[in-house]
C-alpha cells in the first residue's frame, strides 16, 4: 500500500504541471513629447524600451506617444503633432495643477504624472497602477480599403463608476524622422506608439455593448505597424480604468 501511494504522488505531481503565470494587468502610459525638445528623445527611447521588453510581471504596458505642437514655434514643425493632443495635456492640468504642462510628461493611467525619461520613477508608477483594480476590455481591428474598422467590447458601468468615456487611438511603431531645425537638428528620430488619429466613441451604459469606428489610413503610413489601443476614461477625475491593444488585421 505504501509503494502504491508514493506512485499516485510522483504520477500527480508529474500530471500537474507547473501553474499558469498570472495575467498582466493593462497600464495605460500617455507620452506627451515633441520632435522640437532636446530632453524628449531620452523619453521616447524608453517608452520604445518598455513596449519592446515589457520589464514588469504583473503590467502589461500599454504606451501613446502624443506629439504636442506648441514646440512648433521654435523653429520646427513636428510631423505628428495635433492642436488636439496639446489640449489633451492641457486637459491632464485640470487634475495635476496648472504648472504641470511640459515635456517630456508621462502620464501613468490617467493617475499619476512624472518626467518621461526617469526610468526607475516610471517603473515604480506603473507597478503602483498595475496594482489597482481595472475593469475588462476587449478591442479588435480590421483594415478594408483605404479604411479602419474599429470594434470595442465595453464591459457594463459598475455601480458608483463616474461617467466614463470610451477613448479609441491608431498608433504606429517604428517611425523616424530626420530633424532639420530646432533643437534637434541634424538627428534622425525614432517613435514608437505615435498616435495618428484618436477619438471617443462612445461612454460606458448599465449593460455592456460593442462601441465601433473608423478612419480612414493615409497611404503614407506602414500598414503592417498600426496597431489599435482602447481605453476606459473617467470624465471628471481622467482616471483610466481599462485599456487593451491589438494588432490590426
Amino acid at each position: 500500500m505504501k509503494q502504491s501511494l508514493i506512485g499516485l504522488a510522483v504520477l500527480l505531481s508529474v500530471s500537474s504541471g507547473p501553474s499558469p503565470a498570472p495575467a498582466r494587468t493593462p497600464v495605460l502610459i500617455e507620452l506627451f513629447t515633441s520632435e522640437g525638445c532636446s530632453s524628449c528623445p531620452p523619453a521616447e527611447a524608453l517608452l520604445t524600451k518598455l513596449l519592446s521588453s515589457q520589464p514588469i510581471d504583473a503590467a502589461e504596458i500599454v504606451p501613446l506617444e502624443f506629439h504636442v505642437d506648441y514646440w512648433d514655434r521654435l523653429g520646427w514643425k513636428d510631423p505628428f503633432a495635433s492642436a488636439a493632443f496639446s489640449k489633451r495635456q492641457q486637459d491632464y492640468s485640470l487634475t495635476f495643477g496648472p504648472d504641470k504642462v511640459y515635456t517630456p510628461q508621462l502620464v501613468v493611467d490617467g493617475h499619476a504624472e512624472l518626467v518621461g525619461s526617469d526610468e526607475p520613477q516610471v517603473l515604480d508608477a506603473i507597478r503602483t497602477a498595475a496594482a489597482k483594480r481595472h475593469l475588462p476590455l476587449e478591442v479588435t481591428a480590421s483594415v478594408r480599403g483605404a479604411v479602419v474598422r474599429v470594434s470595442v467590447e465595453a464591459p457594463a458601468a459598475t455601480s458608483g463608476l463616474e461617467p466614463t468615456a470610451i477613448g479609441v487611438a491608431l498608433v504606429e511603431d517604428a517611425v523616424s524622422s530626420a530633424v532639420r531645425r530646432g533643437e534637434n537638428t541634424g538627428r534622425t528620430l525614432t517613435h514608437s506608439a505615435v498616435v495618428r488619429r484618436h477619438q471617443t466613441v462612445g461612454t460606458l451604459q448599465p449593460d455592456g455593448f460593442v462601441a465601433e469606428g473608423e478612419w480612414p489610413v493615409n497611404p503614407a503610413w506602414q500598414r503592417a505597424k498600426l496597431r489599435i489601443v482602447a481605453f476606459l476614461q473617467g470624465e471628471k477625475s481622467r482616471q483610466i480604468y481599462a485599456a487593451a491593444s491589438a494588432a490590426i488585421k
